[in-house]
């Protein structure tokens, strides 16, 4: 296992392959042969949660020149360099994705300026490296759907840390954390839109229940721009990403 994925996993932020099905023991006799998906390996997993958080980053960092915050947008622009871009840098060439690093700071720098022009050609950069690592994940990937489905949930869970530190006795009192929350958020509920089709024939009760956590979480963060008053306590928000991570487990 490569040293900085294993890093990770060892602190114990997430683990994926443990919410997949396992055989029942049959009683009376030996355990019968269920079959279950094939799963991804940790390293996919994990590589595969870093290039999403990258894009919940950029996500919010988008939202935020749309309405003109330049500032605000550089600084969620700087965080894929600065938190997570250092821990993936040995392993893009085994995922066959190009450096992006000068991209991103292109794009802080661009946001900086204040000008689209240069935003717009760094972010197709930084995307068609993305893409990249996208294309060779979905090659090792043995089942698309339920990997992404299972990335999706595991970039959701890292969303009540940010929130938490955003609140403190009801108010929201760091933005920035708020918008990351948010931008995590999105981007699970994004990933998982993307494959929910194909599951859509025999889990549809399964479907609803995770949006409607979705949506929940949705409802409490409307606005990029952080409200006052927190609509959500962090246990609220704990609870309902739980909800949203129990539902999907057939799907991973």
């Amino acid at each position: 296992m490569r040293p900085r994925i294993a890093f990770w996993l060892a602190i114990g932020t997430w683990v994926i392959a443990a919410t997949w099905p396992s055989s029942v023991q049959a009683q009376g006799g030996p355990s019968p042969t269920i079959a279950k998906p094939a799963t991804a390996s940790p390293q996919d997993l994990a590589f595969g949660r870093f290039i999403a958080l990258i894009r919940g980053h950029l996500l919010t960092g988008d939202e935020l020149i749309g309405r003109r915050d330049w500032q605000g947008a550089s600084r969620h622009f700087g965080f894929p360099r600065e938190e997570i871009y250092g821990i993936i840098r040995d392993d893009l060439r085994s995922y066959k994705t190009p450096p992006f690093d000068e991209a991103l700071k292109a794009l802080v720098r661009a946001a900086k300026a204040h000008n689209p022009k240069q935003v717009q050609t760094a972010r197709a950069r930084v995307e068609g490296a993305l893409a990249a690592a996208d294309a060779d994940l979905k090659a090792k990937a043995p089942n698309w759907p339920r990997f992404v489905v299972a990335v999706a949930i595991a970039v959701l869970k890292t969303a009540p840390d940010e929130y938490d530190d955003a609140v403190a006795k009801g108010r929201i009192v760091h933005p920035i954390g708020y918008q990351t929350a948010r931008g995590f958020i999105r981007q699970a509920d994004k990933m998982f839109e993307s494959v929910a089709g194909e599951f859509a024939d025999d889990n549809s009760a399964t479907l609803s229940d995770i949006r409607a956590g979705f949506a929940q979480l949705k409802q409490a963060l409307i606005n990029v721009n952080a409200p006052k008053q927190a609509a959500m306590d962090e246990a609220a928000m704990l609870d309902a990403v739980s909800r949203v991570e129990r539902a999907a487990s057939p799907l991973m």
